[in-house]
């Protein structure tokens, strides 16, 4: 499968221009994830652990002291804001501009995979789950946080029609079957534990076999 250059690019450009106003437009929404960052957080193994989409850095104060962590994102002007964080909070992070598609990683290289709401932003969520599959060894794990369309057929053609619409506003896709891009790639879903709001967010653990 080949990227998609120019969707990727369009991708990049608007994190790019919202990256200052990201935290303030996530303010409601956060308050929601908050609490289950730490959740997602407990469960990781390690040692080795690729963070994919670190975004502003929102996980940075949840990283275990005792894991070997590199974080990516697609977009700079996110990334810089990563590492102030980081910076302040005395982190052990390798920070570095990645995309998820075509991840910069030789095989076999991490215990685990990282991911809270992502996959809603990649422009082929399938490639980008066969290159995490790629850079995991084998038995590794994804752990993901997202939030995908619903499974009530009238909330599902709703998230349909105006997700055109908050793709141009804030960026992420609000319509995506996760769980079933999973599935099409090389990794094997495990466990899906529904967070809230009538199965819309869940927690998904997938491993590599």
């Amino acid at each position: 499968m080949f990227i998609n250059e120019q969707e990727t690019a369009r991708t990049r450009a608007r994190y790019q221009r919202i990256a200052p106003l990201y935290d303030a437009m996530e303010i409601l929404a956060e308050r929601r994830y908050a609490a289950w960052r730490p959740y997602l957080w407990s469960q990781v193994e390690g040692p080795k652990v690729l963070e994919v989409g670190v975004g502003t850095g929102k996980n940075i104060p949840y990283y275990p002291a005792d894991l070997d962590i590199t974080a990516i994102d697609l977009t700079p002007g996110m990334l810089e804001r990563a590492r102030v964080l980081a910076a302040k909070t005395e982190a052990n992070v390798n920070l570095r501009l990645g995309d998820v598609q075509s991840l910069d990683f030789p095989d076999d290289t991490f215990d685990e995979a990282i991911a809270t709401f992502v996959f809603c932003s990649v422009p082929d969520p399938v490639l980008g789950f066969n290159e995490i599959a790629r850079v995991l060894k084998p038995d590794g794990r994804l752990l993901l946080l997202e939030h995908v369309r619903s499974a009530n057929p009238v909330v599902g053609a709703v998230m349909d029609l105006l997700d055109p619409i908050m793709v141009r506003l804030m960026g992420p896709h609000i319509n995506r079957r996760t769980v079933a891009n999973i599935q099409q790639s090389q990794l094997q879903v495990e466990r899906v534990e529904d967070m809230g709001a009538g199965g819309i967010f869940k927690l998904i653990v997938a491993r590599n076999v």
